[in-house]
């Protein structure tokens, strides 16, 4: 592959970690970002290799760029497409890091931009945002979904495709409306029922929060998402609205015949739906990056003792493990696993389970 020009508008946590897989894995690449304000972290990426041009401006630097990535929000990453279509030069190929296709790739047509315009998603992402917290593993072993479309070159589909593997990636090809379907089931709907939970206990405490106060296990694991970028999710719900509207009133049904079998009493019912959901979520395949970002958590049934953590924490730290958070899970009614350690990524949270197994711990699976 010959020397590839990336253009990069926005530069946080994705577009950063595709950079740095790239850098890391030496391909042959200059990489030129846009940022409409000054960034202490740019500077830090431009200080590292990261970065080889940092500009304010979207000018002549693009010009020369064979493949942009558009990385700000989804709806704002189309905003920059009519900047871009008089400015590129033919052969370059622009693509964006979003969650919804459908509406940038119609876009895209406007623009008179279909025939360069692919669309793409890296499945992977972080608690934390911003280009201080991007790594060069960030996409290694993660779904990066591409979009094309009958209007687009296969020679760009190709050339784009066989740079995502090089970051790690495993490169996946879907039609624009199937991608926003999935995307929508999966994702979207999931952070919207989750900010409805956590809407519906925040209204309905009473003055002590005793709700807030004992919310832990199953309520923390299944609202975890909903502590995401507001700004970032109004574009979403906007932008992907028709395959969202789909999928809340398929969870609507759901919950109405959730709601019939209680009233009714239906006990065989009730036991086949939590038992089908069981085997189909249990059938799902764990993965180092998704779409919801992994917690690398272990859980371990411990002695009410003084020092008992104290003896855990030092059993790590002498194999040189470092501890994300540490606690004690007070509500345990539906979670199994007193003493709760969070890791900082998968390695360290298998070398901790195999360690605290060796010294006699109860650790947990939990799926």
């Amino acid at each position: 592959m010959k020397q590839l020009t990336l253009g990069f508008i926005g530069f946080g946590l994705i577009g950063g970690s595709i950079a740095k897989a790239l850098k890391e894995r030496n391909t042959d690449i200059s990489v030129c970002v846009y940022s409409r304000r000054k960034n202490p972290e740019l500077d830090k990426g431009v200080a590292e290799g990261v970065i080889d041009e940092l500009v304010y401006e979207i000018g002549g630097t693009f010009s020369s760029c064979d493949i942009i990535f558009l990385c700000a929000p989804v709806l704002k990453n189309i905003e920059f497409l009519p900047i871009l279509r008089d400015l590129i030069k033919p052969s370059c190929i622009l693509t964006d890091v979003g969650s919804v296709k459908g509406n940038i790739c119609e876009a895209a047509k406007k623009y008179g931009l279909a025939e360069r315009f692919i669309g793409g998603h890296p499945m992977a992402g972080s608690e934390k945002t911003g280009y201080a917290n991007a790594t060069g593993n960030l996409l290694e072993n993660a779904y990066y979904l591409l979009t094309p479309t009958q209007e687009n070159r296969p020679e760009d589909i190709s050339l784009l495709k066989s740079l995502i593997v090089k970051t790690g990636a495993n490169c996946i090809l879907l039609p624009p409306k199937e991608h926003d379907m999935i995307t929508a089931a999966i994702s979207h709907v999931p952070h919207i029922i989750a900010v409805s939970l956590v809407n519906m206990v925040r209204r309905h405490d009473n003055e002590e929060e005793n709700m807030k106060s004992f919310a832990a296990g199953g309520f923390k694991d299944i609202t975890r998402i909903a502590s995401s970028s507001p700004e970032m999710w109004q574009d979403i719900c906007i932008a992907n609205r028709d395959s969202i509207d789909y999928f809340l009133s398929c969870f609507e049904e759901e919950l109405e015949h959730f709601r019939d079998l209680i009233a009714h009493q239906n006990m065989p019912k009730i036991h086949s739906s939590f038992q089908e959901a069981g085997e189909y979520r249990n059938s799902i395949p764990m993965r180092k990056n998704s779409l919801i970002s992994r917690a690398y958590e272990l859980y371990v049934n411990i002695a009410d003792r003084a020092g008992a953590i104290a003896t855990i924490a030092t059993i790590l730290s002498v194999k040189g493990i470092s501890i994300k958070n540490i606690g004690i899970i007070h509500n345990r009614e539906f979670a199994d696993g007193v003493l709760k350690i969070e890791l900082y990524n998968e390695e360290d949270a298998d070398a901790s389970r195999r360690l605290l197994i060796q010294n006699r711990y109860d650790v947990v699976d939990r799926n």
